[in-house]
Order: C-alpha cells, then sequence, then structure tokens
C-alpha cells in the first residue's frame, strides 16, 4: 500500500477530511472530560523546524503526548534539510527510526522530496506554498459555531500568501465559496487559482470581498522571511485591514478568524480580533485537536473510536 502523507489538503479526499473533523470534535469532547485516550505508546513524532513557530510546535508535541506517543524536536541546529546531507537521505534515515515525521520549513519542494523517500507518514506544518493543518483547525472551528461550511461564503483580505492558497484548495475540498481581495501583485499561487475556479473570485475591495460572507478571514501583511519588505507592504496592505466597517459589511453573524501571531491595528483592527465575532482563540486551540485526529488517521490508516 503506497504511504499516506499529508502535505496539502488534497492529499485526503473531501470524505476523509469531513470525518477527520468530525473525529477532531470527538477528541476534543475526550480532551474537555479530562478522558484519557493514548492508543499510541512508544510511538515517536520526529518534528522538523526550519521556521520557528509557537502553535505549531506546541500543538504537536503536546498532541503526540496525549496521544500516549512522544515528540523528538530538531532545529535548524540540529538539522538543515538539503545542506551537507541530501533531504533524501536524511528522509530515509529519520523515517526508519520514528513513526511520523512534521516539517516546517520554506521551500514546498523539501517536504515533497522528504515524503517521496520517506517510509513513515509526512506532515506538513508549514512551507511558504500551504499551511493545510491550520485550515483543518480553521474549519473545524467553523463548524463547532456556525454548522456545514459548504456552500457558505468566505472572504481572504489581505496577502496571497501560503495562508490564502490554503483556502483556494479548502474551498475546493469542502465546497464553499471564496472571495480574495489582495492588492495588486500579491495574488495567490495560480494554479491553484485556476483549479479552485468554480469556487473563487478575486477582487480589489475588501469591502466587497467581505460583502455578505459568514466568515471573514486574514494574515499578517509580512509573512515569515519577508521581513524586509515591511515598509513597502505597510504601503500596499494600508487599505486592506479588517476593521468594524469591514465587518459590518459580512454578516451579521460572521465570525472572524486569524491563525496568529497578530498585528493589531494593521491587518486587523484591535475592535475586530478582541470583539465579539472573533473566534480566534478557539481557532488557536483546534490546532491540537485537528492534529491529534490527523496523527490518528495517518498512524491507524482510518479514524479510530475511543
Amino acid at each position: 500500500m503506497k504511504q499516506r502523507h499529508f502535505l496539502s489538503l488534497f492529499d485526503l479526499t473531501p470524505a476523509e477530511l469531513r470525518a477527520l473533523l468530525q473525529r477532531a470534535a470527538e477528541l476534543k469532547t475526550l480532551h474537555r472530560r479530562g478522558e484519557r485516550y493514548t492508543p499510541f505508546p512508544q510511538k515517536v513524532l520526529g518534528m522538523i523546524f526550519e521556521k520557528a513557530s509557537t502553535r505549531t510546535r506546541i500543538s504537536f508535541e503536546a498532541g503526540i503526548a496525549q496521544l500516549g506517543g512522544s515528540a523528538i524536536f530538531l532545529s535548524p541546529r540540529d538539522t538543515q534539510l538539503g545542506r551537507g546531507e541530501p533531504i533524501e537521505d536524511t528522509a530515509r534515515v529519520l523515517s526508519s527510526m520514528v513513526d511520523l515525521v512534521m516539517i516546517r520549513t520554506f521551500e514546498h519542494e523539501k517536504v515533497e522530496r522528504f515524503a517521496a523517500y520517506s517510509s513513515v507518514p509526512v506532515i506538513n506544518g508549514l512551507t511558504d506554498h500551504n499551511h493545510p493543518c491550520q485550515l483543518l483547525a480553521d474549519i473545524q472551528t467553523f463548524i463547532e459555531h456556525r454548522g456545514d461550511i459548504r456552500g457558505r461564503t468566505v472572504a481572504w483580505i489581505g496577502d496571497g500568501n501560503n495562508m490564502c492558497n490554503s483556502y483556494l484548495s479548502a474551498a475546493c475540498q469542502f465546497d464553499f465559496h471564496l472571495r480574495i481581495a489582495v492588492p495588486p501583485g500579491y495574488e495567490p499561487d495560480t494554479e491553484l487559482l485556476q483549479r479552485a475556479a468554480g469556487h473563487v473570485v478575486l477582487l480589489r475591495d475588501p469591502r466587497a470581498a467581505a460583502r455578505g460572507a459568514d466568515l471573514v478571514t486574514t494574515d499578517v501583511w509580512s509573512s515569515m522571511g519577508k521581513e524586509e519588505q515591511q515598509s513597502r507592504r505597510m504601503r500596499d496592505f494600508a487599505d486592506y485591514q479588517v476593521d468594524a466597517d469591514v465587518m459590518a459589511q459580512a454578516r451579521p453573524d460572521a465570525l472572524f478568524l486569524h491563525c496568529l501571531p497578530a498585528h493589531r491595528g494593521e491587518e486587523v483592527s484591535a475592535e475586530v480580533i478582541d470583539g465579539p465575532q472573533s473566534r480566534v482563540w478557539d481557532q488557536a486551540e483546534n490546532r491540537l485537536h485537528a492534529q491529534k485526529a490527523l496523527m490518528e488517521f495517518l498512524l491507524l490508516g482510518g479514524a479510530a473510536t475511543a
């Protein structure tokens, strides 16, 4: 049987994704009750971080521990993919010693090459191209508060970055409508735009994108690795803040999400992210539960029952 990986949302079928999020909700309930569920004693998750993180490291490390396993953290000082030892060799060696690998890095090609030579499942913890684990948490959060996202309208406002690319993938897999408002020159991946053609509209006006939306979401204007562009991006994105006026265009019960960290006063106003429509703290917590369901799925080949 071909080894399953999770490098993008397209690595699972729509049915598998929906079942996985249902399982994430069940695991969250168990966690809230304080019930132990430890199906993976002696299982080891290898975590390779070339990009720093708060939520990704804690959610994966706590998640595998709560499932009975353990995690090994490898920083850029411990291993550098493609520098010195080839990625292919690293993949062969590391996957012979652990049961699951999570990689958070820059070039998406690195995780693809690693997965091609890994004998265990590989999870994309974030690349410059996409961030599929975050979208699992985002969709779980919407379902928790507003029900099925199928047929709903989502507004993405800001940079056409890896998170925007991930929402394009999610629109295809979860069958919702996506409106993207970005400044000229900051459009998302062209191939993903074409693939999501029946689900997406590309706009320049953030208020038009938010009009009638069920969910409004954004991300920082300068993603990790693009800090040197900060001053130019501040000018280019000046009209793309999600503020009260933008949220007023959305449905009265619309939610606001942000993958964090957030810069209040830049991509989002304080009154929005700290306001009653925001669900960013539930969203952050759901990284834990969604990724536990994902690890369970990959290690057992499908959703297990407690």
